[in-house]
């Protein structure tokens, strides 16, 4: 599944056009690379979201196109999260 797209149907990020403009800015990163929106995910990736001041790290747990709003929280598994001074 396309980077773009995991970011929307996990609801990690609101719109897949957002999720593009913020991977086009450096601010996404698969396993420690940066990483284009066209960037193919697999079971396990590790996913870096860099919000300003906010920095998230998931691992990738399911892969569906289409996913409930409840239970969108179950394709991912926070590894990190922390705030930037």
């Amino acid at each position: 599944m396309r980077l773009d797209k995991f970011l929307k149907v996990s609801r990690l990020i609101k719109r897949r056009t957002l999720a593009k403009d913020v991977s086009d800015q450096g601010r996404i990163e698969v396993n420690g690379r940066v990483a284009k929106p066209s960037n193919e995910l697999k079971l396990g990736d590790i996913v870096t979201l860099n919000f300003g001041s906010r920095v998230i790290k998931v691992r990738v747990l399911r892969l569906e196109d289409n996913v409930r709003k409840d239970e969108s929280h179950e394709m991912y598994e926070i590894v990190d999260e922390f705030k930037l001074l």
